[in-house]
């Protein structure tokens, strides 16, 4: 049995796609051959220091108040863990490892996993060190914000064994921060069976009796953070550009979330746009399938399990192809040598966006067929069985 140490900055009940995609692939890892262990921040005090939940032994470090909210986690003192962290986390590590002889280290994300995973690589050279980039971030975001750390920052690429990225994007990125390898593309997956499933008519009608849908409307849909790389403010002042009967439908938290209510009410469509706030994972398909189409047009993106999903649901899906989308939304024009996926619009392309939604509207049966293809891409490419067998074979290899 192989001993591996996990570092993630944040894991269950915080949840995110790295979290996500840490519980899925431990889960279907046997047990009986790898045994996980976890060093993650606490954050909330009313958490034990140590449990396992899974495959994976979690222990938890770093300053902790009682019952924090996810935007909690930006403010002071929490906001302080993800600086203590690595050093914390290196720490930990040494303590750790000399009690289980761990026979590798898996860094969840270099800029805040890859600093403790490179200084403990530096003291254990003979220990495998994978290292899988999750960053939704821009690259230029998360590079400023490691200036402080630089040489230590880079160092959690250069002394990786093995790099594993969700988009060639980020392994383009992996590389031009000094991993000297090939690397591996493994995206992330998403439960696609569950989404793919149709739901019954009755359920869905109730959730857009909630939603107040009425049979003339059109309701856009997004499930993001609030944040300024996920282009929620563009959403809204394409907005303007279309009928009133066109209504958007916003799930998520976030810093902007004031921000955007002003700029709905400067751009007059205050009453068409619903902040319906934070939203379960196991809410979503419901959510999604009460909706008629998925718009969310990143600035970046590492990858966005959120858009995988909206495929699987069969909605149609309008995004840039910043970043990581690139790999799976396919544009009939931007793309004419692959099946079509989506409609791609630019990054603040408001205008863009309304003409993607006047197109699918207009042929319906046309835009039936790019939501087919890509339900087809979302159930095949992206099942987490699939995503779990190419880990699994990644592994082997790094910690052979």
């Amino acid at each position: 049995m192989k001993r591996i140490l996990i570092f993630s900055i944040t894991y269950h009940p915080f949840i995110g796609g790295a979290e996500v995609a840490l519980k899925e692939l431990t889960d279907r890892f046997p047990s009986d051959e790898y045994e996980f262990h976890m060093v993650t921040l606490r954050n909330n005090a009313r958490l034990p220091k140590e449990e396992t939940l899974g495959n994976v032994r979690v222990h938890r470090i770093g300053l902790s108040t009682r019952a924090p909210r996810p935007e909690d986690l930006a403010r002071m003192p929490l906001q302080l863990n993800k600086y203590l962290y690595q050093f914390m986390a290196a720490a930990e590590a040494e303590r750790l490892h000399r009690k289980f002889q761990f026979d590798g280290v898996w860094a969840m994300m270099a800029h805040a996993a890859g600093i403790p995973a490179g200084i403990f690589k530096a003291r254990h050279p003979e220990v495998p060190y994978l290292l899988t980039l999750q960053e939704g971030d821009p690259p230029e975001h998360i590079e400023r914000i490691a200036r402080p750390v630089w040489p230590l920052f880079v160092q959690g690429f250069r002394r990786a064994d093995e790099l594993q990225a969700i988009s060639s994007f980020l392994l383009a990125w992996g590389k031009r921060m000094g991993f000297s390898g090939e690397g591996e593309v493994i995206p992330n997956g998403v439960d696609a069976k569950r989404f793919a499933m149709a739901l019954p008519p009755q359920q869905v009608a109730h959730a857009r009796e909630r939603l107040q849908k009425k049979d003339d409307e059109v309701l856009l849909v997004t499930t993001s953070r609030l944040v300024h790389k996920n282009g929620i403010d563009t959403v809204i002042k394409a907005l303007a550009l279309m009928p009133s009967s066109v209504r958007f439908i916003v799930y998520g938290i976030g810093v902007e979330e004031e921000k955007l209510r002003s700029l709905a009410k400067e751009k007059g469509v205050e009453s068409r746009v619903s902040f319906l706030g934070h939203l379960s994972h196991e809410e979503l398909p419901e959510a999604l399938a009460a909706c008629d189409i998925f718009v969310r047009p990143s600035r970046s993106e590492g990858m966005g399990n959120s858009f995988i999903e909206a495929m699987a649901a069969g909605l149609p899906v309008i995004a840039t192809q910043e970043g990581g989308i690139a790999d799976f939304l396919f544009d009939e024009t931007r793309n004419p040598e692959r099946e079509p996926t989506g409609w791609a619009v630019n990054p603040d392309a408001p205008e863009q966006i309304a003409a993607a939604v006047k197109d699918i509207l207009a042929r319906p049966e046309h835009a039936a067929g790019i939501v087919a293809h890509a339900r087809t891409l979302a159930t095949t490419r992206y099942d987490w069985d699939r995503i779990a067998d190419e880990m699994r074979a990644l592994f082997a290899k790094t910690f052979a």
